[in-house]
């Protein structure tokens, strides 16, 4: 408690407002993204280029945060080197790749085998930081790991069924792949994304954040765009529209609200790289694996059984372990 609170006076209480807010999105926006990307499979949807271009579609949505910046407070905007621009363009091809092989994932894995490989982007959160921007891995920092990894297996202990119905074991198989690649994606992508930060950007406005949400989802919807285009993927959302089993308003909801709150969630993930850590966001992001449960069990009325009340305990332990041992400033 000693530490926690000398941790807590050496930043300003705008520090500590930033982090919470920034991390309530990725502990919210994820799942409610995540629990919306089921309901469009579990209803009918079958395109993977539609709800992962759904998933960047939703990047003005940033870009209206930054007008009032730009218009009325009179911050500049970061000029666009190449090297920058060449950093943008890498991360948003990333991006847009990681939500496509998420969207396979999502379509063929039961929902606790999901979960489980989904988990692994903390391990490889860890390993890229500590590997690319030389993040320290301290015994808090690998408690925490080992952990909420281990609430996460005690997830996926909880199947009753190994697959859905009607999935093939090479669509399994490769819907298990996939989810294993884009967890390590995704952890790339948190460490490259710091790195941008601290040798090209620097830590020097909040404004930032939003930028570089702004470009990298952009360059994602870029590429996301010509994959459907390429894919012929927009000319079925009529088609799905209408045979939705929740109904044509509903399909336009789920897609709608992907978009908004997987930039939510985006949104947060790169706040609190900015503010603290690649191995921070891999833990808010592994923590999110049993919210995620959770929320599925109130509002899609998924089995709940020891096994997931137990992972939610530890995982909470882990993600308490890295906050109150770990210093922020040292990550």
């Amino acid at each position: 408690m000693s530490s926690a609170r000398e941790i807590y006076r050496s930043r300003p209480i705008s520090f500590w407002i930033k982090l919470t807010i920034s991390s309530s999105f990725m502990l919210i926006a994820f799942p409610a993204s995540s629990l919306l990307s089921r309901v469009y499979f579990t209803n009918g949807g079958k395109s993977k280029w539609i709800i992962s271009w759904v998933a960047v579609a939703g990047w003005p949505l940033t870009a209206l945060f930054l007008l009032p910046l730009y218009l009325f407070l009179r911050t500049s905007p970061t000029p666009l080197s190449l090297n920058i621009s060449l950093c943008y363009i890498l991360l948003g091809f990333l991006s847009a790749a990681d939500n496509f092989m998420y969207a396979w994932a999502y379509a063929y894995l039961p929902a606790s085998t999901a979960s489980l490989l989904a988990s692994s982007s903390l391990a490889f959160s860890a390993l890229f930081g500590f590997m690319i921007v030389k993040n320290k891995l301290n015994l808090s920092s690998i408690n925490a790991v080992v952990l909420i990894t281990i609430g996460a297996i005690i997830i996926a202990l909880d199947s009753d069924s190994d697959r859905f119905p009607g999935v093939s074991n090479s669509q399994y198989t490769l819907g298990f792949i996939l989810d294993i690649v884009g967890s390590a994606l995704h952890g790339l992508i948190f460490a490259l994304s710091e790195l941008v930060f601290v040798k090209i950007l620097g830590r020097r406005s909040f404004h930032v954040v939003l930028e570089q949400q702004v470009m990298v989802s952009f360059f994602a919807f870029v590429f996301t765009t010509i994959g459907a285009v390429v894919s012929e993927g927009f000319g079925a959302i009529k088609t799905e529209a209408k045979n939705f089993k929740a109904g044509e308003l509903s399909y336009y909801m789920v897609l709608g609200w992907s978009a908004v709150t997987f930039q939510l969630g985006v949104f947060g993930g790169t706040a609190v790289l900015f503010l603290a850590s690649t191995l921070l966001a891999g833990v808010l992001n592994a923590v999110r694996v049993p919210i995620t449960s959770i929320a599925a069990v109130i509002f899609l009325h998924d089995h709940m059984g020891g096994f997931k009340i137990m992972s939610l305990v530890i995982t909470v332990w882990g993600f308490g372990s890295y906050m109150v041992a770990h210093s922020v400033k040292g990550t």
